[in-house]
Order: structure tokens, then sequence, then C-alpha cells
């Protein structure tokens, strides 16, 4: 999970307030939801630069080629030892993962197998992996649980995007000891603390964008776990308390409403799905969304950026609103520079791109949402010719797959986020006696008290 706070307190430097902010387009009502072996070393891996598979493509907003530069951007910031940081030289392993399912999706095997073998390389006896800077040093010493998570979404999605069975054992025990890290932080309530400091010690709070964050992560693990004949029982039990917890219980977490991520990510992971959904992106959408710019990093800021744009296309693609969301897609396309690079921000009220950088996670963000649509696209236009029926499909979407121009395109994971979704068993407690709920043999998605659902 990226950390804005890094950034957003450099945004609150003197300067007049952004234009108000019109209101937007009201969201649509959407369709309902349908519902090992060590690992080869970086220089070993399989397959050959840029030349593996065929990026995704959006009709009328990018091509096939256009993605495939954007992975090449990535590449290019890629170490030896495979991994891939942020601009000033760290390395998380949770933008590191994002990064290495861009450049899966856009068929650059070689470089993506490197960043996984540098997972693997890099992992610490208990799961975790510490923040990594410009030396190849570990840095901060504490380990975040979200972190340790993301491994599980990485290695399924590769496993999904390739068919590569061997691959995902070699990764299992990597993917394992990173869940397991993870929910040992996992408070009786069921949200996960954020992270353990240096001397074992566990933090005092959780984090809502991290939790939402790591439920993804383990429906992926456990689906891996399936996968591959290796049932983890403890883990949907994990997953249970915690959906409910992001669900229901925003008083387990720290406030950190300022930030778009924890309106959205609820949404985007998959805890909050169906009408809940609805209201929660209602909620928050003349606060954070700029019309004809993009999304808010924070509600206090006149600054956009291009990932959390990304996102909550994605998100808004994972309950039917496709309109929306091709829009948002297109509107962020100004920050894309010339060498398919993305400037991480845009300060509207200064008119200058905030930070000066352009970001090897923003632009992995912009090839995941980008074969999210397309999978959207292709759907749609197979719905207008007759030829399938597209799930989860908004009455009226537009049929994007008939403009001019390359026809839509995507990979086998491109479905990833939107079969995180929570069933209807996320409002039942999985532990009643923990977090104060009565127990319940209905959907209680319309009465159990939170900000989310008051949303």
């Amino acid at each position: 999970m990226r950390q804005p706070e890094r950034l957003a307190g450099q945004a609150s430097r003197p300067g007049p307030d952004g234009p108000a902010s019109a209101s937007p387009v009201p969201l649509a009502s959407p369709a309902p939801l349908t519902s090992p072996a060590p690992l080869a070393s970086p220089s070993a891996a399989a397959g050959s630069a840029s030349a593996v598979g065929r990026a995704p493509a959006v009709p009328g907003i990018l091509t096939a080629g256009q993605l495939h530069a954007t992975a090449r951007a990535i590449a290019a910031d890629q170490q030896a030892d495979g991994s891939i940081g942020w601009p000033d030289g760290h390395v998380d392993a949770w933008n590191h993962v994002e990064c290495a399912m861009a450049l899966s999706a856009c068929g650059m095997r070689r470089e993506a197998r490197r960043a996984y073998a540098w997972l693997a390389d890099a992992q610490q006896p208990d799961g975790s992996w510490p923040v990594q800077t410009a030396d190849g040093l570990a840095g901060e010493r504490t380990t975040e649980s979200n972190h340790a998570a993301y491994c599980a979404v990485g290695v399924w999605h590769e496993l999904l995007g390739t068919g590569d069975e061997d691959f995902a054992a070699r990764m299992w025990p990597v993917v394992r000891a990173g869940v397991e890290f993870a929910i040992g932080l996992q408070a009786p309530r069921g949200e996960i603390i954020w992270r353990r400091h240096e001397d074992g010690m566990p933090d005092n709070y959780a984090l809502l964008t991290g939790s939402s964050s790591m439920y993804h992560s383990l429906r992926c693990a456990i689906a891996l776990a399936e996968r591959l004949a290796q049932p983890q029982p403890h883990w949907e039990l994990a997953a249970a308390l915690l959906g409910h917890a992001v669900a229901c219980h925003g008083e387990a977490f720290a406030d950190k409403s300022r930030f778009s991520m924890d309106w959205y990510y609820p949404v985007l992971a998959g805890p909050v799905r169906g009408m809940a959904a609805e209201r929660l992106l209602k909620s928050g959408w003349d606060t954070f969304v700029v019309p004809g710019l993009g999304v808010r990093c924070v509600s206090d800021e006149p600054w956009v950026t291009a990932a959390e744009t990304c996102e909550l296309a994605i998100a808004l693609a994972a309950i039917g609103h496709q309109d929306e969301a091709f829009e948002l897609f297109e509107q962020i396309q100004f920050l894309r520079a010339d060498d398919g690079s993305y400037w991480t921000g845009w300060q509207f009220a200064n008119g200058k791109h905030f930070p000066d950088e352009r970001s090897t996670w923003t632009a992995a963000a912009v090839i995941l949402a980008a074969d999210v649509l397309a999978a959207e696209a292709l759907a749609s236009a197979e719905l207008a010719s007759g030829t399938a029926a597209a799930p989860g499909a908004q009455s009226g979407s537009m049929a994007r797959g008939s403009m001019a121009g390359e026809a839509p395109a995507c990979t086998g994971a491109a479905a990833i986020f939107r079969d995180a979704a929570a069933g209807p068993g996320v409002w039942r407690p999985a532990n009643p006696a923990a977090c104060g709920c009565p127990p319940a043999g209905e959907d209680r998605s319309d009465s159990v008290p939170g900000p989310l659902q008051d949303a």
C-alpha cells in the first residue's frame, strides 16, 4: 500500500486553494453483481524483455503499444537485483508487487519473474519484508502487515495470467510466510495492526486502507491455496473476521479519512460491495473527485493523483459503474509523459506536477486499471454483438469494443479485483463476543451500524 502521507505534508505548502469542485455526474445504478523448488535467479528467469505476450488495449484511450511503453518505463527503473522502487530509490514490497503485476500484464515475463525472485530473496525469516534503501540495505526496521500479505495478490495474478502452476508452487512458501506474518497481527475483533516494530512489538492501531488491502490478499491467498491443494482453513476465518471489521467497524481503525484511499479501498478490495458500496462511493464523491481532473489524494489539498484515480476506476468497474470508470481513466491521461511513464500527480491550484517525479507504482496502477477496463470493454463489445453475456455490465454502458481503433484486449487476470467481493456473510460477525455485534443469520447490510453503512 502506498503511503500518501509521505507526500501530503509536502503538498501543504503556501498557495491558494484550488477552485471549488462542480457537482459530479451522479453514479448510475449498476446491474446486480454476479455473485517448492528454489526460485530461479533473475538472470535465469523465463521469457524475453517486452516481447512475450500482448499488453492490454483500452479502445479510444490507450493502445497496446502505448501500454507497452508504460511497462518499459517501469522496467527501466528495475535494479540489477530485480527490485523496483520509488523515485528516491527505496523499495517496499507492496509497490514492488504492484509493478511486477503490471509488467506481467504487458507480457514482460522476464522482468516480472526477476521481481518475484527478489521477493523470495529479500523476505525475512518471519515472512515480512523490510523497506530497502537505495543502496540495497534494509532501511526502516519496522515491517508492515499489508506489505507482507500483498505477495499473495501478485502470485495469484501471475498464475491467472500465465497458467504457470510451477511458478506458483515455487512461490507458495513465500506467500504462506507473508500471510502468516500478517494474520499474526490480527486483533480479536478482526482488524490487522499495520506494523511490527524492530523489537518485535506490534503497533497499537490498524489502518482501514491497509486492512482492506489485506482482505484482498487473503482472498487471493485462499484461492491459491485451494489451487495448489494446500488448504488453510484458518485463513478463511481470518478473512471473515477482517472483512466484517472493515465493513462494519470503522471505529477499529485510525482516522485517516482525509485520504481518498480510506474512502474507496473497502470497495476496491472487496469487503464492501452491493448497495453499501453504492452509498460509500456516493458519500465521498464530491469530496474527492475533481471533475475533469481525477481524484484527490487528500481532501484538503488541491492535488489529484493518477494512482488514486486509477484505483477508483477499478473500484467503480468492480461494482458495475463502467461509464464512470472509463471517464476517470480517460481524464487522468494528461499526466502521461512522452516515454509512457506517468507523473505522480498534479497540483491544480499552482498548475504544476506534484511531486516532481514519475513513479513506477503510478505507471503500474495505470496498467492494472487498463487491464480491468479492457476486460469491461471486451465484455461490452461481446454483449453488443450478441456473442456473450457481460457479467456486471451496466445498462447503457459504452460499447467501447465497437469504437474505431484497436480492439480491446485483456489478460486472464483482469477479474482479480471484481472476484474479491465479499458475500452477504461479511455482515455476520465471525466473533460476536469480540466485535460486539449480535449474532445474526441473515444479510444485515442495511441494519449493522457503522461509518461505512451510515454513508
